[in-house]
């Protein structure tokens, strides 16, 4: 059966306080609708001082949508790695593990947006030398016992629940990120389609003697909206999906690989590129993918139009991809 998620970044251009806590309120309730009706996970991100208020904090979100759900994964992809205190980042992926009973799935990238790390005070020409701290740590931290951190022995608890840690995984569409993944037995999640990549990231396992395993996204992997008349949502709504397209696109170089890298200009444009993609519920089951990733609040959508797509998506699609 494929695997069903549902994205959340919680952007909204125009947003008040007030109506982002409804936004925010609203994600935390799909969360747990798409818990009840058999959604395999929650994916979410991080991202600093964005005028459209994209999500900064992921962790404390998945901890929301942990204590609203039973089953349903929440998947990080992807934290900034080197914008993280190591030891305390150990700490809450502890914490979450222990809470969700082990259903928080940790994706560290390095970023693209100097930006972000001219707000944290870090440097940006330390980067690789930050994530290899970050994840040497965290590994580290999680046995429980003590080490040696940057000259001083500490020791982080409590332990996780899962064995032999919190799923971790290393993001990026580098051969440095695929040779750090390898080095450290981690599993390597690239940001695109990338078999060239996924076959050096091999290649490493093999000179370090350490296994690990790909999760790659596919050829093909759109952000889905449901919607009984796509014409007509097309025309209410295309102008949330176009910013956010462009909003993504402008943060990336020309060496920045994205499953979800959109070149569109116009609502027009991106309908025929086909990275968002508003389907009814049968255009949606006969998609074939092997992930069908719901984005239901992309770009400010209104609440209630997200709810319209979630409930389609999960009382008309997912029964039709369920085996039998």
């Amino acid at each position: 059966m494929p695997v069903s998620v549902v994205r959340f970044n919680l952007v909204d251009p125009v947003g008040s306080p007030e109506s982002l806590s409804v936004r925010y309120r609203a994600a935390v309730e799909m969360a747990a609708y798409a818990d009840e009706r058999g959604i395999d996970t929650v994916q979410t991100e991080e991202h600093h001082g964005v005028a459209n208020n994209w999500l900064p904090s992921p962790f404390t979100f998945a901890g929301a949508v942990f204590g609203a759900t039973r089953r349903i994964a929440v998947t990080v992809s992807a934290i900034i790695g080197p914008l993280h205190d190591p030891l305390r980042l150990a700490e809450d992926i502890a914490v979450l593990d222990l809470v969700s009973g082990g259903r928080l799935v940790t994706v560290a990238g390095i970023g693209y947006r100097p930006e972000e790390y001219a707000q944290f005070d870090v440097e940006w020409k330390r980067r690789g030398r930050l994530q290899d701290e970050l994840l040497e740590t965290l590994l580290q931290a999680w046995t429980g016992e003590e080490f040696s951190y940057r000259g001083r022995t500490v020791r982080v608890t409590p332990r996780p629940l899962t064995r032999p840690h919190p799923l971790l995984l290393v993001g990026g569409s580098s051969q440095a990120a695929a040779r750090r993944a390898a080095r450290l037995g981690l599993p390597l999640f690239p940001s695109a389609h990338l078999p060239e990549l996924e076959a050096y990231y091999k290649e490493k396992l093999i000179e370090y003697g350490t296994e690990g395993w790909t999760m790659m996204p596919a050829e093909t992997t759109p952000l889905l909206h449901l919607s009984e008349d796509p014409d007509r949502t097309w025309a209410a709504y295309g102008e949330h999906f176009l910013h956010e397209a462009r909003t993504y696109a402008s943060w990336q170089s020309g060496d920045i690989k994205s499953a979800v890298k959109s070149g569109a200009s116009t609502v027009e444009e991106l309908r025929a590129e086909g990275v968002y993609r508003i389907l009814t519920p049968e255009q949606c089951v006969a998609q074939g993918l092997d992930n069908y990733v719901l984005h239901p609040l992309s770009g400010g959508m209104p609440v209630e139009e997200g709810w319209r797509s979630l409930r389609l998506f999960a009382e008309q699609v997912l029964p039709a991809l369920s085996p039998g």
